[in-house]
């Protein structure tokens, strides 16, 4: 034996994966017994390893295989929404025995030091509600640990969704204007996220389908209210003003209104103004606003019998499901006079 074969190391779990033809991570979710790994992967794996004659570290399989029963919660802090679903999450995982680690994101606190954070803290599993990461991105980041997302598809088989149909509830809100005898509609839209993208096809789908496509107009917004008072002050710059405004969600619309009404345009009386998820915000009494309503309940029921399904049973397989969104009408939007 030569003296390079004598300093050989001992085979490696990244070895382990290279021989097997499949992820360090795939790797580390077979030896923890964690779920995420199907019967003909975890074989390969072991076969693998038997090979190699690599033999996992008794003291870390142990401690990894210790739960923490712990479902980690990334969510935008400043979104009403958001905030909403967590609640229904929390009330949810507590049925189950689970606590709920929530990493929140900011605009000074990345979503992806959110997802290291939940990561680091040991969660079993991650619901990620309403993420503007790209799916390969959250991939890497969560290096085999099950994910649901709420709110958007990832694009990756893997995660489990929980969704409304965006493109679906802005039709609602554009049907309903139509109804109303508004003819030159507006939107507001949310920026260059997934969920604005789907929402501003909506729109566009919508007008489409009632001839109107030509008399619509776009306008850059964003998620909170400073993106609707720039769309507001794009429209008031550019005019002629149309006589609704479809605003991608409830803090853009208010944002929007309070700018409408600096320059004495009233809503609803001069202008309908509409949102979307039918937030706390939109059932204010002072703001009562048309809205569209997304089951919140529902939505955190899902994602944490999602969760459960992959821990406790064994799931391996991805599920989808599109839940039927719910146009709310208040004061916010009238008739055309």
């Amino acid at each position: 034996m030569s003296t390079a074969e004598r300093a050989d190391p001992r085979p490696t779990m990244r070895d382990v994966a290279r021989e097997a033809g499949v992820s360090k991570a795939l790797v580390s979710i077979v030896f923890r017994g964690s779920p995420g790994a199907s019967e003909e992967s975890r074989r390969r794996v072991f076969a693998a390893a038997d090979r190699l004659g690599y033999r996992p570290n008794r003291t870390a399989s142990m401690l990894a295989l210790r739960r923490t029963r712990q479902l980690g919660v990334v969510a935008d802090l400043h979104n009403w929404i958001h905030a909403e679903i967590v609640d229904a999450i929390i009330a949810d995982a507590e049925q189950d025995h689970y606590q709920i680690v929530l990493t929140p994101w900011t605009a000074r606190h990345s979503e992806e030091r959110a997802i290291e954070a939940a990561v680091e803290f040991r969660c079993e599993a991650l619901v990620l509600v309403g993420s503007e990461l790209d799916g390969e991105a959250v991939r890497a980041l969560l290096d085999g640990t099950p994910v649901i997302s709420v709110g958007r598809t990832l694009g990756i088989p893997e995660a489990d969704v929980v969704r409304c149909s965006d493109r679906a509830g802005t039709g609602l809100v554009v049907d309903h204007l139509v109804e109303s005898g508004h003819r030159r509609i507006a939107h507001i839209d949310g920026g260059s996220g997934v969920i604005s993208g789907e929402r501003r096809a909506g729109f566009e789908e919508s007008m489409r389908r009632h001839g109107l496509l030509d008399r619509a107009t776009i306008v850059g917004g964003g998620l909170v209210e400073e993106g609707g008072r720039r769309g507001a002050q794009e429209l008031l710059r550019t005019g002629p003003l149309p006589t609704a405004v479809v605003a991608f969600n409830d803090s853009c619309a208010v944002g929007a209104i309070e700018e409408f009404d600096a320059a004495g345009v009233r809503v609803p009386d001069d202008l309908s103004i509409t949102g979307y998820d039918d937030s706390a915000l939109a059932r204010l009494r002072r703001i009562d606003l048309t809205s569209v309503r997304q089951d919140v309940d529902q939505l955190g029921r899902w994602a944490v019998s999602a969760a459960v399904e992959r821990l406790d049973h064994g799931r391996t397989e991805a599920r989808e499901a599109v839940l039927v969104p719910q146009l709310i009408v208040r004061g916010s939007s009238m008739p055309l006079r």
